[in-house]
């Protein structure tokens, strides 16, 4: 066995692993730091298959921001999660339907190397060995695909923004400024001018 071979074997068990972990965890903090674990040996398979930027993106994005920002979110919010898992069980028929569908969609695509192998070589776009990696996945994904890229932040802003329209909370003893209040401010509303007697302070 190659030393390559024995690390791939490595880092896919520690994954596998891992992501095992993130689910059956009692601990939601738990299982943030597990998934942690499985983008760090992800990255590592990437490095082993040469897409360095990917491997990298992989630890700066997802561990970096999103795994963090989750560990936080866990951490300071109270969340009852002993309540929150009360009543799984009458969403296990979905949950059940939607994973039979994904293992067929999956069995579809692995089957499909071995009834039509043409049709995955005919996808592939020529790798030109004087590029670097970064620069070709640059090249690729700006030209070739640089709509679905552009749908791809569009819908990353749609939910963003739905996110913060679901979770925004007024209360109706805070102070708030209001800009166009401010702007349309005149002389006769923003200065009182108060005609104070002699020796009568205020």
């Amino acid at each position: 066995m190659t030393l390559p071979l024995f690390f791939f074997y490595l880092f896919s068990a520690i994954v596998v692993a891992s992501a095992i972990m993130v689910i059956s965890s009692r601990n939601p903090v738990h299982s943030v730091l597990f998934l942690i674990l499985a983008f760090v040996n992800a990255a590592g398979i990437f490095m082993l298959a040469g897409a360095e930027f990917l491997a990298l993106i992989l630890i700066v994005v997802y561990v970096g921001a999103v795994a963090v920002l989750f560990l936080f979110v866990v951490m300071m919010l109270d969340v009852d999660f002993a309540e929150l898992r009360s009543g799984i069980l009458q969403y296990a028929p979905i949950g059940f339907v939607v994973g039979i569908i994904l293992l067929l969609e999956l069995l579809l695509v692995a089957g499909s190397a071995y009834l039509a192998p043409d049709t995955a070589a005919g996808g592939v776009l020529p790798i030109d060995g004087g590029v670097e990696n970064t620069r070709a996945l640059g090249q690729v994904l700006y030209t070739n695909y640089i709509y679905l890229f552009q749908a791809c932040g569009l819908v990353l802003l749609v939910a963003m923004i739905g996110a913060i329209v679901l979770t925004l909370r007024h209360k109706p003893n805070v102070k708030r400024q209001d800009i166009a209040a401010q702007v349309a401010r005149t002389k006769a509303t923003g200065v009182e001018i108060v005609k104070v007697e002699s020796g009568k302070g205020l």
